[in-house]
């Protein structure tokens, strides 16, 4: 009997054109964290359609379909569903024109500026191949629609939501996401693979004045550039040069006019981390700083810290990444290989951390390959458009198909009737 990877194969081509139109329609209608009731709306109809168990607003968005095909192993497919506040300069014919108020009420430009409208586009694919070839697998298929990835709460949303009791416990947990790299190719790896990643927001207060009489101030401003430089040698000097951490402050925000000391300051920054350990000994150095400098500046009280959001490392099952590996380089030969840990942060892990269960997550090339090649040799890879800037833009042949096949594939693993089950 052909396996899963055999049998869909041959229906891929004909499903392209149709899952072209359906990326195209989510990447022109875009939608903020926690608030993608049309993308939710358009999965949740469409494998309901298939033959799915479908449950809708699960953690507020999200949507879960459940489809049974006798004993055997429970797999589950992740795809993340929302976009990004970042005005979309591509150029492209179905770009998006979307504007909306975030949560500050701020109207801000939306695009999918990060790819979820190929993962979602993705999963719906792969939703449609098993439920047409349920004879060629066994066992349970869990399709997850997640809201809230860029934001770090819709996994914890969705699992808050009784996940856990609602829905069957999988065997393993799977998801992929589209990066520079050259389209075609997909990238595994066993152990860490994604970064973890911490963004706080630190209110350091001063005492205001007159901008002509500045003994009467604590300025605040003063100790916002003070702390922003120190910051900085937290990885220069605290961490060892074999441990890799990130330390960026993205905003600092103080004052309204040149001639009035503020009575505050605002420091944005993140931070990531390939091991709990430095994570957790960076968490504790910054607030240290943070609480140093403000005493030196004889600040009125101490700072303040909000955690703007927080994603665990992403550290994949060793066991389950060995047999996802193999079936990739059967499938794909050289165009699957290992990758390095990237310097980028998902929730996806909290599935697998909650729920207790194994989980695999890999990298799908969306360059096209020729500009892929072209600026590696040149070493200008950091030039190429990459995830979150308001050029990203995917190339759609064949990262749509490599994204689909790599998904069967690994769920394969799991589903084949010919293979021994986990």
């Amino acid at each position: 009997m052909p396996s899963l990877v055999e049998v869909t194969a041959a229906d891929i081509e004909a499903l392209l054109p149709e899952l072209e139109a359906i990326y195209k329609d989510i990447h022109a209608h875009p939608e903020l964290s926690m608030v993608e009731f049309r993308t939710a709306s358009m999965a949740a109809d469409r494998i309901e359609k298939l033959g799915y168990e479908v449950s809708r607003n699960v953690g507020k968005t999200g949507v879960v379909g459940v489809l049974r095909n006798g004993e055997g192993a429970t797999v589950m497919l992740r795809a993340d569903m929302d976009a990004l506040p970042v005005t979309e300069a591509t150029g492209l014919p179905y770009a998006s024109q979307v504007k909306a108020k975030d949560e500050d009420g701020i109207e801000v430009g939306v695009a999918h500026a990060c790819g979820h409208d190929l993962h979602v586009t993705w999963l719906l694919g792969a939703a449609q191949l098993l439920a047409k070839h349920r004879d060629a697998w066994k066992g349970t298929v869990l399709v997850v629609f997640q809201p809230g990835e860029e934001v770090g709460r819709g996994a914890r949303s969705m699992m808050d939501d009784g996940m856990a009791t609602r829905f069957p416990k999988p065997d393993i947990i799977l998801g992929q996401h589209v990066m520079v790299g050259a389209a075609g190719t997909v990238g595994y790896r066993s152990g860490t693979i994604l970064s973890a990643g911490d963004s706080l927001k630190v209110t350091l207060f001063g005492r205001g004045a007159h901008g002509s009489q500045p003994q009467t101030s604590i300025d605040p401003v003063i100790m916002a550039a003070s702390t922003t430089m120190r910051l900085q040698t937290i990885v220069s000097r605290e961490i060892a040069p074999l441990d890799s951490a990130v330390l960026t402050v993205g905003a600092l925000q103080a004052g309204t006019k040149e001639n009035i000391i503020p009575d505050d300051a605002t420091l944005k920054l993140n931070v990531r981390t390939y091991d709990e350990d430095v994570r957790e000994y960076m968490l504790g150095a910054i607030r240290r700083i943070c609480c140093a400098e403000c005493t030196a500046s004889g600040a009125p009280r101490d700072p303040q810290f909000t955690t703007l959001s927080s994603y665990p490392l992403t550290v994949n099952d060793e066991k389950a990444s060995s047999r996802i590996s193999e079936a990739f380089k059967q499938w794909f030969g050289e165009r699957a290989f290992e990758t390095q840990p990237a310097a980028a942060s998902e929730d996806f892990s909290v599935f697998g951390r909650t729920w207790g269960a194994p989980y695999v997550f890999w990298i799908v090339g969306g360059t096209d390959a020729r500009v892929y090649a072209q600026a590696k040799a040149e070493k200008k890879l950091n030039q190429i458009p990459g995830n979150h800037s308001p050029m990203y833009a995917p190339t759609l042949d064949p990262t749509l198909r490599t994204g689909l096949e790599a998904m069967i594939c690994a769920a394969a693993v799991w589903l084949d009737q010919q293979d021994e089950k986990a």
